[in-house]
């Protein structure tokens, strides 16, 4: 047993295992800028050329036939939900741990939100719970592709398929990830993505919705247009719709992110991959799972996991300790989402809509609700951001440096 003492944690006093800046976020160069003033000078900012090629370029990046682009990744979910029907009444199966538009989505589409745990060891939804969850109410689930790791897709899609459920992907982490060869957000009915500043292709906002139906690319176009038909008269208005339109600016933002989107998303992976066999056998860590049938992944996030009763620290006093020695890192999210106060709230009447709706007919009460997996992943999970993954790899040993450092100190930590 090697009986070396471990170098004195940063928090302690001691040299932290990096030094130096993180690369900045959002990347951009000459192609932003040129394509920001080429819309400029043409006097042309509105709905027009530029975002009808990048729904086709992102379209075509994805494996999808259609693309309609919108305000933000909330109101993608939005669209697609209430453009594949689901709405009054119906039941949706969400995963509880992820951001907290995957679930308003569902209540914004009038429907009430069913929270199913997840796995783990990927974050993700577990298909293997799906089933039992559905009723006669279920109209659809959706999954989330957590971190840019997508869900168990062959599950899913054969309960879906099986059951009669509408399958909504939540991409806003699989910008770039495929499943068996076919990209998110087109392996359900349709698949809602965010390009807000924190994401890995960006235009500050803005989101896409992606699909292989055309009748439902048609519909969710009129809804993101104030109901305009396709081919119409400009005043004729066929759905209830809002005006969830994207600019020319943003598009032109798009397209050139794209164009760096393969490299950046290779060398994240890359960058995982060090930091997957260099955190490997840490006791009390945990590393997340991959999944061969995963190919390529994007990284949103990286994430794994801290047992407190393992590795000798709370996972509170590992994030201090970890940014200390020079590594920004996150705790994830405090709670499931059934605990926010949204949905802790109980009444009855048009207030407490859409669980309270008569249409809906039954109780919901999520201050009952309990998703183990979810609960003890808001305890453990530590999270780094993706533009961390664009470093360098001495960036990523540095990294794992400082975990070793610390759970060989973890005694002196505490």
């Amino acid at each position: 047993m090697d009986s070396t003492p471990s170098p004195t944690p940063a928090l302690l006093g001691g040299e932290p295992a990096h030094t130096g800046p993180w690369p900045a976020w959002p990347v951009h160069d000459e192609r932003e800028r040129n394509a920001l003033l080429a819309v400029l000078d043409s006097g042309k900012w509105w709905y027009g050329e530029r975002v009808r090629e990048f729904e086709e370029k992102f379209a075509a990046f994805q494996d999808a036939r259609f693309g309609i682009t919108c305000t933000n990744g909330t109101a993608a979910l939005e669209l697609a939900l209430i453009g594949a029907g689901i709405g009054a009444g119906m039941e949706v199966i969400v995963p509880p741990y992820t951001f907290v538009a995957t679930a308003t989505a569902v209540l914004k589409a009038n429907a009430v939100p069913v929270f199913v745990d997840i796995e783990l060891d990927t974050l993700n939804l577990d298909a293997g719970q799906v089933e039992a969850a559905v009723t006669d109410k279920t109209a659809a689930v959706m999954p989330v592709h957590f971190g840019g790791l997508p869900a168990d897709m062959d599950r899913i899609g054969e309960i879906a398929r099986r059951r009669g459920l509408k399958v909504i992907e939540d991409s806003a982490h699989g910008w770039g990830s495929k499943w068996r060869g076919k990209g998110c957000g087109a392996l359900g009915d349709a698949g809602g993505f965010s390009f807000q500043q924190s994401k890995n292709i960006t235009s500050a906002e803005g989101g896409i919705i992606l699909t292989d139906d055309p009748d439902l690319a048609d519909t969710i176009r009129s809804l993101s247009n104030v109901g305009r038909g396709k081919d119409k008269p400009w005043y004729e208005h066929y759905l209830t719709g809002g005006n969830y339109r994207m600019t020319e600016f943003q598009a032109a933002l798009l397209l050139a992110q794209l164009t760096r989107l393969p490299e950046q998303t290779a060398l994240r992976a890359r960058n995982a991959a060090i930091l997957n066999q260099g955190l490997a056998g840490i006791e009390g860590l945990r590393t997340l799972r991959e999944d061969p049938r995963a190919n390529p992944r994007s990284y949103h996030l990286y994430g794994f996991r801290i047992v407190a009763e393992e590795f000798g620290l709370t996972r509170e006093r590992f994030v201090e300790a970890l940014r200390a020695e020079g590594v920004p890192c996150g705790p994830g999210y405090p709670h499931p989402l059934y605990r926010n106060p949204l949905f802790q709230r109980k009444g009855t009447g048009p207030a407490y809509c859409p669980v309270s709706c008569p249409y809906y007919g039954r109780e919901m009460d999520y201050t009952s609700v309990v998703c183990p997996n979810a609960e003890r992943a808001c305890r453990e999970v530590v999270w780094f951001s993706q533009t961390m993954l664009l470093a360098g790899e001495e960036d990523m040993r540095a990294i794992v440096a400082a975990v070793r450092k610390i759970r060989g100190s973890a005694a002196r930590l505490c």
